[in-house]
């Protein structure tokens, strides 16, 4: 069996020799190819700058989140040594009514405090959402120019 399937296609192989492949289908094949690597060097283009706009994105968003985290951790400390300050102050205290002033006062000033903190907090997220927005503008503008450029659209 293996010699008979040897045999047939040894004899299209050679029926085949002297077939030639007609001019137009050669230059349609070739005209495809042509076609298919322009293609995909214009999606190329476009996926290697569809990465860009995302880690630029990224990148965006991980500063304005360290920011607002580190933000949050600064006023986190502060709020715990005005703690400890209030509560060495208390502990000083010599008579029970200027413990319960400096508690009072204590109270006061981390409410002040808060209110200055989340509107500090607030600004920041803001801004940050606002630069994080703007460079999501910027890239997907960028982007849609590339794409043009490289004949995605019309």
């Amino acid at each position: 069996m293996n010699e008979h399937f040897t045999r047939q296609a040894q004899d299209m192989f050679n029926a085949a020799k002297d077939v030639r492949i007609p001019e137009n289908l050669q230059a349609l094949a070739e005209d495809s190819v042509v076609k298919t690597r322009e293609a995909y060097q214009r999606l190329n283009t476009v996926a290697k700058d569809s990465a860009k706009v995302i880690e630029e994105v990224m990148l965006a968003a991980h500063a304005g989140a360290k920011a607002i985290g580190e933000k949050v951790l600064h006023n986190t400390a502060v709020n715990t040594e005005a703690v400890f300050d209030a509560a060495q102050a208390i502990a000083r205290a010599k008579t029970l009514p200027e413990a319960a002033r400096l508690q009072a006062d204590f109270v006061q000033q981390q409410f002040a405090a808060a209110g200055a903190q989340s509107r500090e907090l607030l600004e920041l997220s803001t801004k940050v959402a606002k630069q994080t927005f703007e460079t999501v503008n910027a890239a997907a503008a960028r982007s849609f120019e590339q794409l043009k450029k490289t004949g995605g659209t019309t």
